[in-house]
């Protein structure tokens, strides 16, 4: 029943987040600051985790796939699609919703806990809205950035992993990662990556929204946003990948 509860208790909350702002122009600054806070701030752990991840999937294929019936492109080309349909939308939001997650539910749910989200509803203020609604549209802006982003730098250390390590001859590899290019694969991935950013900003706002007691409450209402963001991104994954590649 506790599951029924919070379902309908997140879809309530969702529908007060998204009700018409009261002042657009408070909301377009709050954008800016969000997108600031949540998006360029994890650029530098994005950069390095998809260097690193390209690096290791073009190392990995090379030595999983030695086999002379084999083309040596195919490494390229594995090494693109998996950076591309799976690991910059998926494993970049998994970072995300534990960087952004938990940092959302912590902002908010202190506001909670100080009593600042009952003076904003004293007020008439919409809290929901105004505190949740800005960090959605900023997640929505700046999450598909940072997976093109991601996948830039992920082919790059593919290559670079390539050229030090010479696993691959690198004309092979570069054939192999423009071989057969689709657009649609890099559309499946920002269709994820923009279900997913919803999922990190609204899960962790609502588990923020409802914390109640102290300090020690915040922590888990944190730790909450970010599992159940987790849990979530891989159920939507499986559901995404089933309707749009099958």
């Amino acid at each position: 029943m506790q599951l029924f509860y919070h379902v309908g208790r997140y879809f309530m909350l969702t529908a007060a987040v998204l009700q018409r702002p009261e002042k657009l122009s408070i909301y377009r600054r709050q954008v800016l600051v969000e997108m600031d806070h949540l998006g360029l701030n994890s650029l530098g752990i994005v950069a390095i985790v998809s260097v690193f991840m390209g690096a290791v999937v073009t190392i990995q294929t090379a030595f999983n796939t030695d086999h002379p019936l084999l083309p040596a492109y195919a490494i390229g080309f594995a090494t693109r699609q998996a950076i591309i349909l799976e690991f910059s939308p998926t494993v970049i939001s998994l970072i995300l919703a534990g960087k952004v997650g938990s940092r959302i539910a912590s902002e908010i749910g202190t506001m909670r806990v100080t009593e600042q989200i009952d003076a904003l509803e004293i007020m008439g203020v919409n809290a929901a809205s105004y505190l949740i609604l800005p960090k959605i549209i900023a997640s929505l802006v700046i999450n598909p950035m940072l997976v093109i982003i991601s996948m830039f730098l992920g082919i790059y250390g593919g290559w670079m992993a390539a050229a030090v390590t010479d696993v691959v001859p690198l004309s092979n590899f570069v054939y192999g990662i423009i071989f057969e290019f689709s657009g649609f694969d890099v559309f499946y991935a920002l269709i994820k990556t923009l279900v997913f950013a919803f999922i990190i900003a609204s899960v962790s706002g609502y588990y923020g929204f409802y914390t109640r007691g102290g300090a020690l409450e915040v922590g888990h209402s944190s730790t909450k946003a970010v599992v159940f963001s987790s849990i979530n991104i891989i159920l939507f994954n499986l559901i995404l990948t089933q309707i749009l590649l099958v």
